[in-house]
């Protein structure tokens, strides 16, 4: 091996480490930014988790679905004014669930 290949194996090296480090600190930072939101997504609008009879993000069946949740920005959700006095919640709510 030539000097110059071992230098420019040596930056890929260091260049990858590099990439793969910022992508590991990146995660854990956006999910301390922010909080899962229960009753406060638009039908079809969920990030996750919207009870019995849904798998994940966009299957929430009504607006405001008390069992499904989406991200907001950390220390918003229980603020949050929705129509008709209802308010985001840090757990899951019974109100607003879907017809069986």
């Amino acid at each position: 091996m030539t000097k110059t290949t071992i230098n420019t194996a040596a930056l890929a090296a260091a260049v990858t480490m590099a990439i793969g480090s910022a992508a590991l600190l990146s995660g854990p930072a956006v999910a301390q930014e922010k909080e899962k939101c229960f009753g406060v997504a638009m039908a079809g609008k969920n990030d996750c988790a919207a009870g019995p009879g849904t798998t994940c993000a966009g299957t929430s069946k009504v607006d405001f679905q008390g069992n499904a949740w989406t991200y907001v920005a950390k220390g918003t959700c229980t603020a949050m004014a929705l129509p008709d006095g209802r308010m985001g919640s840090l757990e899951a709510l019974d109100r607003d669930l879907p017809k069986a």
